[in-house]
């Protein structure tokens, strides 16, 4: 493609044409003004709207203190609206299921990170940085057969 490079000049004129502009992301709505997308943690799967509003939060039907009560799972979902800057401008609208609390936080801050981004593409990378955008894909071990649990044996009895 390119021939023998011998000077510092001719180096110079390759890299500049070989540097490509990133990719410009559009915002992905649906009619209502509305991202959508699916977060998960451990075995807990998290179905989020995101849509400009008063930071009002629905889980399940029911407002984030009342499903979430513990306040550090209240803090979780907050981390994404926080990181980007937003707090207070979007409405979120969530359903979750399967997992425990801690699994269903988790995939419910996904989701909402996810669709924040979706919606608002510039806020890409301050979510990125976080870590936010990266599915946390720790799950349980299974259980092995000869074994109590997953790696735990059976009390050894010499007699």
């Amino acid at each position: 493609m390119v021939e023998d490079i011998k000077t510092l000049d001719d180096l110079k004129s390759v890299t500049t044409v070989a540097v490509a502009e990133a990719p410009v992301r559009e915002a992905q709505r649906d009619a209502q003004g509305r991202a959508y997308a699916t977060g998960k943690r451990k075995d807990a799967v998290a179905r989020v709207w995101v849509k400009p509003g008063s930071g009002k939060v629905v889980v399940n039907g029911k407002d984030i203190s009342e499903y979430f009560a513990r306040p550090v799972l209240q803090m979780i979902l907050r981390q994404p609206f926080e990181v980007a800057g937003v707090v207070g401008q979007y409405d979120v609208y969530a359903t979750v299921a399967g997992g425990g609390l801690s699994g269903q936080a988790g995939a419910v801050k996904h989701g909402i990170s996810k669709a924040l981004q979706l919606h608002e593409p510039s806020l890409r990378g301050a979510l990125k940085a976080a870590g936010f955008l990266t599915r946390d894909s720790r799950v349980v071990e299974r259980k092995k057969y000869g074994k109590a649990k997953a790696r735990r044996s059976f009390q050894f009895s010499k007699r």
